[in-house]
């Protein structure tokens, strides 16, 4: 893996586990003011909600990364099989 595969691979996994860790702890203001949502959280903490993510995808890359150059996933050799199974190889 490369730099730019592995900055693109991390900003998927960054981007996904965003969309997880969004929910943790929102609860709705109990009396919302003219002009507020009534569901918006009281408390949103992107913040930390973007620190949380943050860690979580490199834990995750850093497990992928390592598969990938421990040669335990190849994806040449998928890739290769599946053009054999298509027949284009």
């Amino acid at each position: 893996m490369n730099l730019i595969s592995g900055i693109f691979v991390y900003f998927l996994i960054w981007w996904t586990i965003l969309f997880a860790v969004l929910p943790w702890g929102n609860a709705p203001e109990t009396m919302p003011g003219s002009g507020h949502a009534p569901g918006a959280p009281a408390k949103p903490r992107i913040k930390l909600k973007f620190i949380a993510t943050s860690g979580i995808a490199a834990i995750i890359w850093v497990l992928i990364f390592s598969l990938i150059k421990l040669d335990i996933i190849s994806f040449h050799d998928i890739a290769t099989a599946m053009m054999r199974e298509d027949g284009l190889k």
